[in-house]
């Protein structure tokens, strides 16, 4: 078990744009195990293997279904990796189980500018976008949503401009 949490207020500090990536699986006939295990499997060697390469791109994850990029181009380069987990175990579900369709995936994948990014966390472990970026007290001018987002962009137009 965790220890409780402090009871504080934190935000994040984004410093650059994220990809988010939710990733999914159905079991469509459960009795068919030798299908869709496989499949299953699957997912805890990828991410096992993309936390080994920090070059890879790949931020870090929230269970196994969410996951964090640092480009969509990263995101490409290692679903296309013939040497990597994610090719072959594609090849193979295509090849022994997508006629069967007795297990299905799914994903959808989000480009965010860092300046539409916010986040808040209270009373709880460093996760999520919290364990990528700097965890920050959400306090004065970041104490709401709304004043987090203001803030985020108005950085945003203000490194543009100096650029």
């Amino acid at each position: 078990m965790t220890r409780p949490q402090r009871p504080e207020r934190l935000t994040v500090d984004v410093t650059h744009d994220v990809v988010v990536f939710l990733i999914g699986a159905r079991i469509n006939r459960w009795w068919r195990v030798w299908e869709w295990l496989p499949v299953v499997l699957a997912m805890p060697r990828m991410l096992r293997e993309l936390e080994a390469k920090p070059e890879s791109g790949f931020l870090g994850s929230r269970g196994s279904g969410v996951q964090y990029w640092r480009s969509i181009e990263h995101l490409l380069a290692y679903a296309h990796d013939r040497d990597g987990e994610h090719f072959p175990a594609w090849a193979d579900f295509n090849k022994k189980v997508a006629r069967a369709a007795s297990v299905g995936i799914w994903h959808e994948t989000f480009s965010v500018p860092k300046e539409n990014v916010e986040a808040f966390y209270f009373a709880t472990p460093a996760a999520g976008l919290a364990g990528i970026f700097e965890a920050v007290p959400a306090r004065g001018g970041r104490k709401t949503a709304r004043q987090r987002l203001a803030a985020a962009a108005t950085l945003d137009a203000e490194s543009r401009l100096a650029s």
